[in-house]
């Protein structure tokens, strides 16, 4: 399927995955892109050194386009900034503040610049700083989300700016993707079906119970603190709940919170872990790898579409 987003990053299919701390390691990345997406490497908070080694294995995986996502909040953001320009990442991803300050260095090593957005406004000021494209991400998501819904937002956004837009949230299947491309997004972004990829090396428990989860199975968490996240329902949760409720102040909030996505993706936490996943979760019933999910949603999306016209 041919889109201005795959002319953009000269990849087969207009598909990117999810940039996930903790998650979104080399081996899934180079999954995705060998199967003719994107993938993307996470920086999540994590240092320079442990990114580099990612970067390293992934081109020893591929010869295809990738992205670094760099969350500008992480402390190690600079460095990280520093690192895509050193190894000349084709593709950064951005999420949790503006890259302006790093747009000038970005374009001037031919590095495309795709930021996460929840809004229009924050769309269009990022195509004024040069974004290559934007992906407007919709509160169905899973992790840090915004307000507005994917439905409502992808098409207000593909009125507003002349870029690609990649829409974000709720999607898992061909009738999500098909729903995104008739809203004018020019290509999708996918993270909790590729949770249960078989590339995806999270641990076991946390992958079944993306299996296991249900349409009401995901809640908000941290709305006090201006930082809301989304998860699904465990005792981390009812904890978070209990503190807002009685009055805690954020930063206690917050330091609950404190490593709780490793626990549940690497130690397998289930219980006191930050399981992110999307609204979607409810309908990712079956692991495949990478190429089996990429190569169902389009083929499903076609029959969709077919169908409906």
């Amino acid at each position: 399927m041919k889109t201005q987003l795959t002319n953009l990053l000269s990849i087969e299919y207009p598909i990117i995955q999810g940039g996930m701390a903790w998650i979104s390691d080399a081996e899934l990345a180079s999954a995705v892109s060998n199967a003719g997406g994107l993938g993307v490497i996470a920086g999540g908070n994590a240092e320079k050194a442990l990114i580099k080694n990612q970067i390293d294995l992934m081109k020893s995986k591929t010869n295809k386009p990738y992205a670094l996502n760099i969350m500008l909040l992480s402390p190690h953001a600079e460095d990280l900034v520093d690192l895509a320009i050193e190894e000349r990442v084709p593709v950064v991803i951005t999420g949790a503040g503006s890259p302006g300050k790093h747009m000038e260095r970005f374009l001037s090593a031919g590095i495309k610049v795709i930021p996460v957005v929840p809004t229009v406004a924050l769309a269009k000021r990022m195509v004024q700083l040069g974004a290559s494209a934007i992906i407007a991400e919709g509160t169905e998501a899973g992790g840090h989300v915004g307000e507005l819904t994917t439905m409502t937002l992808v098409p207000q956004v593909a009125d507003a700016v002349s870029v690609p837009v990649i829409a974000a949230g709720g999607i898992a299947d061909g009738r999500g993707a098909a729903a995104a491309f008739l809203l004018g997004a020019e290509g999708i972004q996918v993270g909790t079906r590729f949770l249960v990829a078989k590339e995806c090396n999270i641990h076991p428990a946390y992958k079944e119970m993306i299996l296991k989860a249900k349409d009401t199975s995901t809640v908000v968490t941290g709305r006090s603190t201006g930082h809301p996240v989304r998860i699904l329902k465990n005792k981390l949760y009812r904890h978070y709940m209990a503190l807002e409720k009685n009055g805690a102040s954020p930063e206690e909030i917050e330091a609950l919170g404190a490593g709780a996505l490793r626990k549940a993706a690497v130690l397998g936490d289930m219980a006191w872990g930050s399981v992110m996943a999307g609204q979607i979760a409810g309908l990712v019933q079956t692991e495949a790898s990478a190429k089996e999910i990429i190569e169902d949603i389009f083929t499903h999306m076609t029959t969709v579409m077919r169908r409906k016209l």
